[in-house]
């Protein structure tokens, strides 16, 4: 089957053997679904042609049968997003399914205790994912998931603020509203392990151990530990370099805004307390097909 996410920045796929719970192929595009969403309120046309385009060529590498599509942030909050979801299925056949925050967080959760449970033993996990129109902060024990989404992302924040120094400032005041969920998570869960999830995290884990946006392997980003000093440490570093420069190591698209995911990811570390973070490269596109194959294998 082919799990698609189509998120505020990037659109994910992975084909999936339910039968044998392999992962056969995967297929990412940067598509700016969310480009001037913040000032337009509306996902333009450029952004619908280059989903469409994108739906098309995967369709070359990836065999499209039992399709599940999901769509998050950039169309819960479009005013056109029926008419956009409505072209993509005219053009390209696959019907997309507007998901809340609660479901992107079950999705994001189900896909990262896979590889977490593996690893590591806890009680308690506090998940962070940073999106390109939301962030979503997730607490996860044998009991319960609770979740909070934040209309905060790499892509919005980006385009609301035009020099690095109104960025920093912008996201400092920006994510204030954060505090108040990890101070009660904090005090009423206790969790023991920090993990995050999402394109900022598994950008800076995959530089951290020498790898960029060409040479990516999200089974070497698995598991890679990252620590407020390395944020620091990339963000002066890509700030230093060129767009060109910088794109390469991080992909088209992604330059001019992983300072900002770096920024949101920087913030939400020191709110929470913990000295390290887990970062996990499997994600919403992943959740989607373990949960496909659960209910299809269920019927």
């Amino acid at each position: 089957m082919i799990a698609i996410d189509l998120g505020s920045n990037t659109i994910r796929m992975v084909e999936f053997d339910c039968e044998k719970k392999i992962i056969t192929n995967r297929f990412e595009k940067i598509v700016k679904t969310a480009d001037n969403l913040v000032n337009t309120e509306v996902i333009s046309d450029e952004a619908v042609e280059r989903i469409i385009k994108a739906i098309n060529e995967a369709k070359e590498k990836l065999v499209f049968k039992d399709v599940s599509a999901k769509t998050t942030e950039a169309l819960r909050k479009a005013k056109n997003s029926k008419e956009v979801l409505q072209k993509i299925e005219e053009q390209t056949g696959v019907k997309f399914e507007i998901i809340s925050p609660e479901e992107e967080a079950y999705y994001t959760t189900i896909a990262t205790e896979s590889f977490i449970k593996q690893k590591y033993h806890y009680k308690t996990m506090f998940l962070v994912d940073i999106g390109g129109g939301s962030t979503e902060l997730i607490i996860k024990n044998r009991k319960e998931l609770l979740t909070e989404s934040f209309q905060i992302g790499i892509v919005t924040v980006s385009q609301k603020y035009k020099s690095i120094d109104a960025l920093e400032y912008g996201i400092k005041q920006d994510v204030k509203p954060f505090a108040d969920f990890i101070k009660f998570t904090k005090m009423s869960y206790n969790p023991d392990i920090f993990v995050a999830s999402s394109g900022t995290p598994t950008t800076i884990a995959a530089l951290k151990i020498g790898l960029n946006y060409s040479t990516y392997d999200g089974d070497k980003v698995n598991g890679v530990e990252l620590t407020v000093k390395d944020l620091d440490y990339w963000k002066e570093e890509l700030l230093k370099m060129e767009l060109k420069q910088r794109e390469k190591l991080v992909g088209v698209g992604r330059g001019s805004l992983i300072v900002s995911g770096i920024l949101i990811f920087k913030e939400i570390f020191k709110m929470s307390g913990f000295k390290k973070c887990i970062v996990c490269d499997l994600g919403v596109r992943e959740g989607i097909a373990f949960d496909y194959c659960k209910t299809k294998q269920g019927k």
